[in-house]
């Protein structure tokens, strides 16, 4: 995607975007039977209706979610962006007495997976201390907050092992993460965690395996980082630079691209993605990044960090910068050295060729006489289930994978023929499907806009549909695909034959 990553030769296990099962009670956990207007949690309600992307006319069943937001300063709760994905209620609940009030959503970020809600009743946080940020290092002792059904506090303890940059789980982003040993107990809000230390928020529950008792936090740094991006009027997101790298530990690699011997930092840029802040800076394919912000970067893609020791140079640019900031890029290339200023930008998902999320919109499609055309998405793809990347079809996986090196023209979606529901006008045709449209009526196709405009002009009374594989081409009556509609939509339940917004 748009932000700089390490490739590895190495398969990565893809991150799961859903909470899993926490284990039976464990005895490492204390109640505190003080009230809950001494604990700085609410319990939040939501209820949540995701589009069906393999019937994006239709939307799933509604499934419920309960978490506890961490009660902010200015009447804020702060919970995981995944507790009110596609959510069409939200609300507060109190621990003792069950008085709830509804809220909304204020600002929400899918990609660092962080929302902030408020209510409309200014009163009904009041008795709540908020919980200011605090931050956490390796080897301190971190509490997990959750509510006994009685509205008791029920803290458990964990172990800080690690601070790193990993992957979140809606997007490729890559932002630091803590992550701690503990043996969460099951109880029912708990979609959100906030974990503490010494009266301090420090971190939101992100993953769990009851397994290993591993636990991944949303990290302070990535809180403060969201919650002052939010303070300001138009919420901009984290940044990226938009290339990508490659560890230089390989000596033929590094002769390859000039370093002389004895010089044993900076990775080389394997590709960068037009129009991305990179590439308006001048950074090429084959450059070898030395340092970025005056920090050195050894040949694992590593900085030294003042508070962390060696990590990724990604945190650098997602985390410890924001939308419009300047960083220099000392830059080695063909023997020379170049200091590059990037002015970091974040590059909103609607950008990319293949979104990596659809999230609170309704999928496009167009249906043509019985022809589904939709827009790719990973959010299409993710319908294939939890391994969706070994049993979508492949190709559409490695478009996914691989699409700033694909898709380096001005293609701005990828129109994929999904399935064909039969009709008057597509005998014959029922058993196509995952087809990527390229023409219709001569016009090329690079969104469903372009769909909309093809249709409105058939060739001798036909549409003429061609894909980039067999069959190349096929043709479809046009006035009785038109004719047909309105008995379409009634067979198939479709409130209309597009979405096109």
């Amino acid at each position: 995607m748009n932000h700089f990553s390490m490739k590895q030769n190495l398969s990565l296990a893809l991150a799961a975007c859903i909470f899993l099962a926490l284990p039976p009670a464990a005895p490492a956990a204390k109640k505190d039977a003080s009230s809950e207007k001494h604990a700085p949690v609410v319990r939040v309600n939501a209820t949540n209706q995701a589009y069906d992307f393999f019937h994006p006319w239709t939307k799933r069943a509604p499934v419920s979610r309960r978490g506890l937001g961490a009660v902010l300063e200015g009447q804020r709760v702060l919970v995981t962006a995944e507790l009110v994905a596609n959510s069409n209620y939200v609300e507060f609940e109190k621990a003792e007495g069950g008085e709830k009030v509804s809220a909304t959503v204020e600002v929400v970020d899918y990609e660092a997976n962080l929302a902030i809600l408020k209510t409309a009743d200014e009163k009904f946080l009041d008795g709540i201390k908020p919980l200011a940020v605090g931050h956490a290092a390796v080897d301190d002792r971190i509490s997990f907050l959750q509510l006994e059904p009685t509205g008791e506090l029920l803290t458990t303890s964990g172990l800080l092992t690690n601070i790193e940059v990993s992957r979140y789980p809606i997007d490729d982003t890559s932002l630091l993460t803590y992550r701690l040993t503990a043996s969460l107990q099951y109880r029912e809000s708990s979609f959100t965690i906030p974990a503490v230390k010494d009266g301090k928020l420090v971190g939101l529950l992100m993953r769990y395996d009851n397994r290993s008792q591993n636990v991944d936090l949303i990290p302070a740094p990535v809180i403060e980082h969201f919650l002052k991006a939010a303070a300001n009027k138009e919420y901009r997101g984290f940044p990226r630079g938009g290339a990508s790298v490659t560890a230089m530990r390989d000596p033929q690699l590094r002769r390859y691209a000039g370093l002389k011997n004895g010089e044993t930092g900076g990775v080389y840029v394997t590709d960068v993605q037009r129009g991305s802040p990179a590439a308006k800076a001048g950074i090429q394919t084959g450059d070898v990044i030395l340092a970025i912000g005056g920090n050195a970067i050894d040949q694992d893609g590593n900085y030294t960090d003042p508070q962390y020791g060696k990590i990724s140079l990604a945190h650098l640019i997602t985390t410890k910068s924001f939308d419009g900031d300047i960083l220099k890029f000392k830059i080695f290339r063909k023997g020379e050295t170049l200091d590059l200023p990037v002015t970091l930008a974040n590059r909103p998902a609607q950008d990319c060729v293949i979104e990596p999320y659809v999230v609170d919109r309704a999928p496009k499609y167009y249906v043509l006489g019985g022809l589904v055309m939709q827009e790719l998405s990973r959010q299409y793809l993710k319908e294939w289930g939890q391994e969706w990347y070994k049993k979508a079809p492949q190709r559409f996986i490695y478009m996914d994978r691989y699409q700033s090196e694909l898709f380096q023209d001005d293609r701005k979606k990828i129109v994929v023929l999904t399935q064909v529901l039969p009709s008057p006008a597509t005998i014959g045709y029922e058993e196509l499907s995952y087809l990527v449209v390229t023409k219709i009526n001569g016009v090329a196709i690079n969104g469903l806009a372009d769909v909309a405009t093809a249709v409105k002009q058939p060739s001798d009374g036909f549409h003429r549909i061609e894909f980039s594989e067999n069959p190349k081409v096929i043709y479809l009556d046009a006035k009785e695909i038109e004719a047909g509609d309105a008995a379409l939509m009634q067979n198939y339940g479709l409130p209309a034959i597009k979405r096109l917004e």
